[in-house]
């Protein structure tokens, strides 16, 4: 089976930032993506958890998308307008997918 090389980019970013973070990758062309509930961690802060908490105010999540490679710096250039103010980490990471003409 043949395999197409892509870039998976995770975002996790405080859950009240998720809207905007959506938005900002919508236009920039980015309409694949997974939203994924973050239920705790330990950073530079200390480990937190979101056992307990009321609303999601307080949490974090995690966006999820598989692109083309030509297209990773438009999708990194909208993250970072919105992550670099607030809590969060963005990664890339290499990987392969068997239909190409999704991504």
């Amino acid at each position: 089976m043949q395999t197409h090389k892509a870039k998976q980019v995770a975002i996790t970013i405080e859950a009240p930032m998720e809207r905007r973070l959506r938005a900002a990758l919508e236009e920039a062309g980015v309409t694949g993506y997974s939203i994924l509930p973050v239920i705790g961690g330990s950073g530079r802060s200390g480990a937190w958890s979101a056992a307990g908490q009321v609303g999601l105010a307080g949490g974090m999540v995690q966006v999820v998308c598989i692109i083309r490679p030509e297209r990773l710096d438009g999708l990194l250039d909208a993250a970072f307008a919105v992550v670099e103010r607030h809590i969060g980490v963005v990664t890339v990471t290499d990987c392969d997918v068997l239909r190409a003409e999704l991504f």
